[in-house]
């Protein structure tokens, strides 16, 4: 335990990483901007009567068992008497970019992982004598003075342990853990909890007794890879504190998308069509505003018992003119069942990304 105990502490290097989460963001920012939801069950999502499913809630809508990625019918049922509300995510980006403006005033190295969260590397921050508790309570004071919402940090250091500790005292909290209160706190820690524990890897590790953290560092690397494969070294390493992941400020998506979910089941083929041009042009669109050019398009197609399927194609080179893809959706959508199965939902995404500034050198070292 003391040869382990040292490797956590000096695994890092002496990081500070703060994960910043904001609270039931979505949902907060429409009790702030209508006063007469506060206090009250709102769910984000649209109306309950539609194919949505929940973006967030409210901390009041969660005591009823509400939770994100529910369909909003579900959700009626739970709780009639909340308020469902559409969202509105040009508001929601536009008060994310005013609380991103904040992070970098205290922090160089930003990786935003959505509208409502992120982590911040301060190990070289200067504020508060460079004390990241300080540093995050900062942050969170600023935030809710600028926007009248709260945020929750977790304060560690890696990304594993910050992100964890984001949740323990939420919402409107934070909480550290020092390295030497690394291993106590992963030894109790329940395995569905972990980075890149799914619900599926998670019931596997439990049907092989393998229910906490302790349980799972009792396990040696080549056990692991017996059951798990590639990832095996990834488990044993978080088991043991240990995540050498840096905070990558120009952080790529690795894909771009959108999708639609039809209020009725689709059956018209040359509707489908029409419906995956619009999103292509759009996913394409926000790809392009981000100074990258895709290589692959992919087509995601749920059918009416929720079977879900995928197409894709890839471009001998980046993609420089959207005009080109109605064809390729085409073809993409003879590969499916859509003429003999009605259809849920669609989606168009994007990936493979190139950024356009290298594309321009390319062409202009052509010959002509």
């Amino acid at each position: 335990m003391i040869a382990q105990r040292h490797q956590v502490s000096s695994a890092d290097d002496g990081r500070k990483i703060i994960h910043i989460d904001m609270d039931a963001f979505f949902a907060a920012v429409e009790q702030r901007d209508h006063p007469e939801l506060r206090g009250k069950p709102v769910v984000v999502g649209g109306s309950p009567n539609s194919r949505g499913v929940v973006s967030t809630c409210s901390y009041e809508a969660r005591k009823f068992g509400i939770h994100s990625a529910m369909p909003t019918a579900h959700a009626y049922r739970l709780c009639p008497h909340a308020y469902f509300v559409r969202g509105r995510m040009s508001v929601y980006k536009s008060v994310s970019e005013q609380i991103r403006q904040i992070f970098r005033e205290y922090a160089s190295d930003i990786e935003p992982l959505s509208l409502d969260e992120a982590y911040l590397d301060v190990t070289h921050t200067q504020v508060f004598d460079n004390r990241a508790v300080k540093i995050a309570k900062a942050i969170r004071q600023q935030i809710y003075q600028e926007t009248a919402l709260t945020a929750s940090a977790g304060i560690s250091y890696n990304k594993f342990l910050a992100k964890i500790a984001s949740d323990i005292n939420k919402p409107d909290g934070q909480a550290v853990i020092l390295p030497e209160q690394a291993l106590d706190f992963i030894a109790d820690l329940p395995v569905k909890k972990f980075f890149g524990v799914g619900k599926v890897t998670a019931e596997k590790m439990h049907s092989l007794g393998i229910m906490t953290g302790g349980d799972l560092r009792d396990w040696s690397i080549d056990k692991l890879r017996q059951h798990f494969g590639k990832v095996a070294g990834h488990y044993y390493n978080i088991a043991r504190g240990i995540d050498h992941r840096a905070v990558k400020s120009s952080r790529v998506r690795k894909s771009v998308g959108t999708e639609r979910t039809f209020a009725q089941d689709m059956s018209d083929a040359a509707v489908m069509l029409e419906t995956l041009v619009t999103l292509a042009e759009k996913s394409y669109h926000e790809t392009t505003e981000k100074g990258f050019l895709p290589h692959t398009m992919t087509i995601k197609v749920k059918y009416h018992d929720f079977t879900l399927i995928t197409r894709s194609v890839s471009f001998s080179g980046p993609v420089t003119e959207p005009t080109l893809l109605k064809n390729q959706l085409q073809l993409l959508l003879r590969q499916t069942e859509v003429t003999s199965r009605p259809v849920r939902l669609l989606g168009v995404s994007f990936s493979r990304f190139v950024e356009v500034d290298i594309v321009d050198q390319l062409q202009q070292s052509l010959p002509l």
